[in-house]
């Protein structure tokens, strides 16, 4: 395997085609130049150099490598530069899950302000369901996840972010969707409901469930979402009801959002790490916590 200081002396060797003012360039005298050049055939087993007496030339083999040892310096030189940045917390890769609705808010507005701070670090991201976040940290595809609540799992650390309200979630046609003040959730009893499986986000299948039972009834489920955007999507085809998070209360030309009157029960909206986290997931936290709480609800709610 070629070594990065051999590719070095190649390239001096390559560019200068004289062995004496490569030597000066790398700061050593020729005949170790010479020798290792050599030795680098030796270990190629091809020519790379044509020499005389009086001049030195690449040969076919050369320049093919010479590409190639360009690059290798420098991706060795730009692995060095990440490395030094992912010590000091201001450059690497990060990879962060979340669920649907936090696509609306706050995520835009997190990833945004943490570009702006460390443009040098690399996000990759993908939308989870609440129950998958633990599994993505430990087994370390996620670094950072963004979720609906979540009992505490070893080896994670969750910092809630928004305690948000529910709201109702209407088709354009319903009765109640134009109504004036907050809806009385006893008045959706009949449905039909849009609801959400349970082992998706127990904690958020859970606060709907204590929110109905507060009212009075439980829901029959006519249709299953697998997430709070399906849920509003499938109120969008005009199926059913259903309550979701203020916050992802986006603007949908056939749904109308109502608040709802004595509904107390609220859901977390939370940030996941591991119990070690990086610095870099440390400072996505901060952002995350600095915004959520200076927010009193999400700016479309």
């Amino acid at each position: 395997m070629v070594e990065i200081r051999q590719a070095r002396y190649f390239v001096a060797v390559a560019e200068e085609l004289h062995f004496g003012r490569a030597a000066g360039r790398l700061q050593m005298s020729q005949p170790p130049l010479s020798q290792a050049i050599k030795q680098l055939e030796q270990q190629l087993g091809c020519e790379l150099l044509h020499r005389t007496q009086r001049s030195v030339a690449l040969s076919p083999a050369g320049a093919v490598f010479l590409d190639h040892c360009r690059a290798l310096i420098r991706y060795a030189e730009e692995a060095e530069a990440a490395a030094r940045q992912a010590a000091t917390g201001r450059g690497g890769r990060l990879s962060l899950g979340a669920v649907a609705s936090a696509f609306s808010w706050p995520l835009p507005l997190v990833l945004e302000r943490f570009h702006d701070e460390l443009p040098d670090v690399e996000i990759r991201i993908q939308e989870i369901d609440t129950h998958e976040a633990a599994a993505g940290l430990l087994d370390r595809s996620l670094d950072w996840a963004i979720v609906r609540q979540t009992a505490p799992v070893r080896g994670t650390t969750a910092t809630s972010l928004f305690a948000d309200r529910f709201v109702a979630a209407l088709p354009l046609r319903h009765p109640a969707a134009d109504s004036a003040g907050p809806l009385d959730l006893a008045d959706l009893t009949g449905g039909p409901w849009v609801w959400l499986h349970r082992h998706i986000s127990p904690d958020y299948h859970d606060a709907m469930a204590t929110i109905c039972r507060a009212a009075g009834f439980s829901p029959v489920p006519a249709h299953w979402a697998r997430s709070v955007t399906s849920q509003i999507a499938m109120v969008e085809c005009g199926l059913g009801v259903t309550v979701v998070p203020a916050a992802a209360s986006t603007s949908r030309p056939a749904v109308r959002f109502r608040p709802l009157r004595h509904a107390t029960a609220t859901i977390e909206l939370t940030a996941m790490t591991r119990s070690d986290p990086g610095a870099l997931t440390e400072r996505l936290t901060a952002i995350a916590t600095q915004l959520t709480t200076a927010q009193v609800s999400p700016p479309h709610a």
